[in-house]
C-alpha cells in the first residue's frame, strides 16, 4: 500500500496531528482491504467512483454510522486530492461525491447557574489534585480551549504581566487568549502545590498527574465528568461541552462573533456559528419578555 508519501505529507506539510494521520491510515487500509477482497485490486490509486460507492454501501450495511462513513470518505478524498496534486492521477474519483446526511448534533451547554454551582457549591479538596482539577475547569470555562490544548500547555505559556496565555492549536497555529485576574490568582496558587509533584522530565507542562508526569486525555474527561455529575443532570459532560459553554455564554453576554471565533481558534465563522443557536434562544426569551407588544 503506497500510502507513506501521503501520510508524510499530512504530518510534515499539513501539520496534521499524529492521531489524525493514524486515523487516515486506518481508513485507507480498510478501503484497500475491501478492494482487494471484493474486486481483486492490489492498487487503489485508479479506482472509479462505482467501487467507492460499493464500499460506502458495504459500510452502511455493516452498521457503520453515516457520520463515520463521511469521516472515512474524507480521508479517501484527501488521498486522491494528494495523488492529483503530485500528478499520479488526472481526476479525483470523489470530485462530485456528496456526504451522507447525518442528524444534527447539537450539544447542550451548561447553564450559567450550573457553572456558578461548580465554583461555589461543589467542594474541591485542598490538595494538589483538588487545586489542579479546579484550575482545569476554570481554565476551560474562561478560555474555551480544547482538551488537547490544555494538556499541552506549558508554564512558560502563561504571561502573568500581560495577563494572557499562549495556546498551540490545530495545525500548530498559535493564538493568545486574555486571562481574568481571578484565573491568574488560581494559577499562582496551583503552582505552589505543583512544586510538590514536579519531575524534571515533565517539568515544563502546566498540568501534571500526582506522580509528576503529564496529564492525559482520559484523565481530563474523568475530571470534568466527575465534578459536573454533582452539578448538572445533562447527559453529556465533557471538555468539549465546556468549550461550547464558554462560546455560548460569551455570545449571550453580547460578545462579537468574530471575537469568539478568534478566541476558539476557528479557521472560519461557519465553525463558530454552531454555537449561536443558544444565543438566539436567549434573545427570543428576552424579546418576548421585554417587548411591549408581547403582552397583547
Amino acid at each position: 500500500m503506497p500510502f507513506q508519501a501521503f501520510l508524510d505529507y499530512l504530518l510534515l506539510e499539513k501539520n496534521y496531528s499524529p492521531h489524525t494521520v493514524t486515523s487516515y491510515k486506518t481508513d485507507l487500509s480498510s478501503f484497500y482491504e475491501f478492494c482487494k477482497a471484493d474486486f481483486d485490486l492490489e492498487n487503489i490509486d485508479h479506482v472509479n467512483y462505482a467501487i467507492i460507492r460499493s464500499w460506502i454501501v458495504f459500510l452502511v450495511d455493516s452498521g457503520v454510522s453515516n457520520r463515520s462513513v463521511n469521516r472515512k470518505i474524507a480521508a479517501l478524498k484527501a488521498y486522491y486530492k494528494f495523488l492529483l496534486k503530485i500528478g499520479c492521477i488526472e481526476k479525483n474519483p470523489l470530485l462530485k461525491h456528496k456526504a451522507l446526511k447525518v442528524p444534527e448534533n447539537i450539544e447542550v451547554p451548561f447553564s450559567e447557574n450550573e457553572m456558578e454551582n461548580i465554583f461555589t457549591k461543589i467542594p474541591f479538596d485542598d490538595t494538589f489534585e483538588g487545586k489542579r482539577d479546579h484550575l482545569m475547569i476554570a481554565l476551560f470555562y474562561a478560555t474555551g480551549i480544547r482538551r488537547s490544548e490544555l494538556i499541552n500547555l506549558k508554564i512558560k505559556d502563561v504571561d502573568f504581566s500581560a495577563k494572557t496565555i499562549k495556546v498551540l492549536g490545530k495545525r500548530n497555529k498559535e493564538r493568545i487568549i486574555p486571562l481574568l485576574d481571578e484565573l491568574l490568582t488560581n494559577i499562582k496558587g496551583y503552582l505552589t502545590y505543583r512544586k510538590t509533584v514536579c519531575s524534571g522530565e515533565s517539568g515544563d507542562y502546566l498540568f501534571l498527574v500526582k506522580n509528576g508526569n503529564k496529564i492525559y486525555e482520559m484523565l481530563v474527561y474523568r475530571v470534568i465528568n466527575n465534578y459536573f455529575s454533582k452539578a448538572s443532570s445533562k447527559v453529556k459532560k465533557s471538555p468539549h461541552v465546556l468549550r461550547h459553554t464558554f462560546a455560548t455564554h460569551m455570545l449571550n453576554q453580547g460578545a462579537d462573533l468574530n471575537s469568539v471565533k478568534e478566541l476558539l481558534g476557528h479557521s472560519s465563522l461557519a465553525s463558530t456559528q454552531v454555537y449561536t443557536h443558544n444565543s438566539i434562544a436567549e434573545l427570543k426569551k428576552a424579546h418576548q419578555k421585554a417587548h411591549p407588544r408581547s403582552k397583547k
